[in-house]
């Protein structure tokens, strides 16, 4: 009996399984991790960003270097018609891009720094393509899954073209996601299953080496390598441009009277820049209303504009705030803020100009 149910299962089984098999549905791999995620999402409040820079190989690979993201999807998006293919989007006739989904825990990494990220592995002032890669297919944008995103994303762009860090126009498209198709399963992960052919691909791709000579450190506040930068004018067009207060506050680190400055109750969407230099500072978004009289906030919008030093003034110890161009002293920053950060940076309003989100005269 146990042979005769032996010979059963081995002739049997197999057929049975395979007949189910064209019952069941068959998922690209991309298409399954979508799934998947959209579970996790709703289990855990994860969230999505998408953007297109190019080859959806590199932007995948390197935006899954960054702690807080959960998963990146390469796959199409921009397009005319449903469920377009590579070879499809490829001849850029459909008008879809290369782009990738972004899933990521918004309480370890925020949307903001998402951004951040991705102008610094893109060229924003190219819209033909991305280095090697030529065509409409390839074109720079960031896509927003809604209101909040638009207006933080068009807030960065904006802080972009004020920092001086390129001297064509930034192009980059913002516009709103309408739909998403994960790409072929030969695409996900590329860098991971073809590493050696990945490799060759990016160091002839030409993007390494844009992205290291365009964001080098810059060897002085007044130039050098990677674009235009901010500088401090000589003390002569200082003394003539600045108000007496604005010059003893940012030159003689003197402190404006609380409740009395322009910018302390400021609600206004926009950038709070340099009074001398005009470099990026602060984002309305970092910006809370502490009842001190200054303008507070919680972080800086550019961190490598911000020079903290010792101060050990006035009989106790604290950290001065500077700005690294214009050399301005600013404030200080104390460690009673609210989160995420729970710092608060408590600036001078003199010391700043505003610079408002729609365009207009502040």
């Amino acid at each position: 009996m146990t042979r005769i149910l032996k010979a059963f299962i081995s002739a049997f089984v197999p057929t049975l399984m395979a007949s189910l098999t064209l019952w069941m549905p068959v998922y690209s791999h991309g298409e399954q991790k979508v799934k998947d995620i959209e579970m996790a999402q709703t289990e855990s409040g994860l969230r999505k960003a998408t953007f297109a820079g190019g080859c959806f190989w590199c932007i995948e690979a390197d935006f899954e270097k960054l702690d807080g993201v959960v998963e990146v999807i390469s796959g199409y998006t921009g397009g005319r018609s449903e469920n377009p293919g590579y070879e499809d989007v490829s001849s850029g006739r459909t008008g879809h891009v290369e782009a990738v989904q972004v899933i990521y825990d918004p309480a370890r990494i925020s949307y903001e720094r998402l951004l951040d990220f991705f102008w610094r592995h893109v060229d924003p002032t190219d819209d033909g393509g991305q280095f090697v890669d030529r065509g409409p297919q390839y074109r720079p944008a960031v896509f927003y899954h809604d209101e909040e995103q638009r207006r933080t994303a068009e807030e960065s762009k904006r802080a972009l073209e004020l920092s001086g860090r390129f001297s064509k126009p930034v192009v980059v498209r913002i516009v709103k996601l309408t739909a998403f198709y994960p790409a072929e399963d030969y695409h996900q992960d590329y860098y991971k299953k073809n590493p050696a052919r990945y490799q060759q691909y990016r160091r002839n791709s030409g993007r390494d080496q844009f992205l290291e000579k365009t964001w080098q450190p810059a060897r002085d506040s007044s130039g050098g390598e990677g674009g235009k930068r901010y500088a401090k004018p000589d003390e002569a067009v200082l003394r003539k441009t600045l108000t007496p207060l604005q010059y003893e506050v940012t030159r003689r680190e003197r402190t404006e009277p609380p409740f009395r400055n322009e910018f302390w109750d400021n609600k206004r969407e926009g950038i709070y820049v340099d009074v001398v230099s005009g470099e990026p500072l602060f984002s309305y978004r970092d910006k809370f209303d502490s009842g001190t009289g200054w303008p507070s906030f919680t972080r800086p919008l550019e961190p490598d504009h911000i020079v903290e030093r010792e101060d050990r003034k006035l009989f106790m110890t604290r950290t001065e705030v500077r700005s690294r161009h214009g050399d301005s002293h600013l404030g200080h920053v104390f460690p009673d803020g609210p989160p995420p950060t729970g710092l608060r940076y408590c600036m001078n309003g003199v010391a700043m100009d505003f610079a408002p989100a729609d365009g207009s005269q502040a």
